[in-house]
């Protein structure tokens, strides 16, 4: 469905010079600001361990075809990479990136103003900083796939819309 609504261009073949319409997979779309940064029109939610965006968009929207919704409002272009892994995926990439997950990937230090919650990077070096904390590949990497966990669904009863606005600006 997703491609179905991007304009076709005129494409020549360049070794038998044959001309054809082709699905133009360059125009690209994406929410504004001022919709993605709309609290009544998304919800957040936190991707499950087996959840992919077709499952999601069939429990929210009632059609697993409406995924790239999902992913196109969370800026997400590769899903791959910028989705969460399952945790047997997740074990499987953190053993293959590293030697020892349990090594240091780098330290890490309370912020002292504003909100002590967040924590700065200091890098691999704790030297400065005695009282540093540890941060070990493994929580390294799993604090970067519970960031990506972290999305936002658009509301079903806006997805019409969200939908003839998109197909009305591929047109243009």
């Amino acid at each position: 469905m997703y491609f179905e609504t991007f304009p076709k261009i005129k494409y020549t073949n360049t070794i038998g010079g044959e001309t054809q319409k082709v699905t133009n997979i360059l125009k690209r779309i994406g929410a504004t600001d001022a919709l993605k940064q709309n609290l009544t029109v998304f919800e957040k939610h936190i991707v499950g361990g087996t959840e992919t965006p077709e499952s999601i968009a069939f429990d929210i929207y009632g059609d697993a075809e409406l995924h790239w919704i999902i992913l196109l409002t969370n800026e997400i272009y590769d899903r791959y990479h910028q989705w969460p892994m399952n945790v047997n995926q997740f074990q499987a990439y953190v053993d293959d990136k590293y030697d020892d997950v349990n090594a240091v990937h780098h330290y890490e230090i309370s912020q002292s103003s504003g909100d002590t919650d967040v924590t700065i990077n200091i890098g691999t070096d704790n030297t400065l900083y005695a009282s540093a904390t540890a941060v070990t590949n493994f929580e390294y990497e799993e604090k970067e796939q519970d960031r990506k966990r972290e999305i936002q669904i658009l509301g079903p009863s806006f997805v019409t819309d969200f939908v003839s606005q998109y197909k009305s600006l591929l047109a243009a």
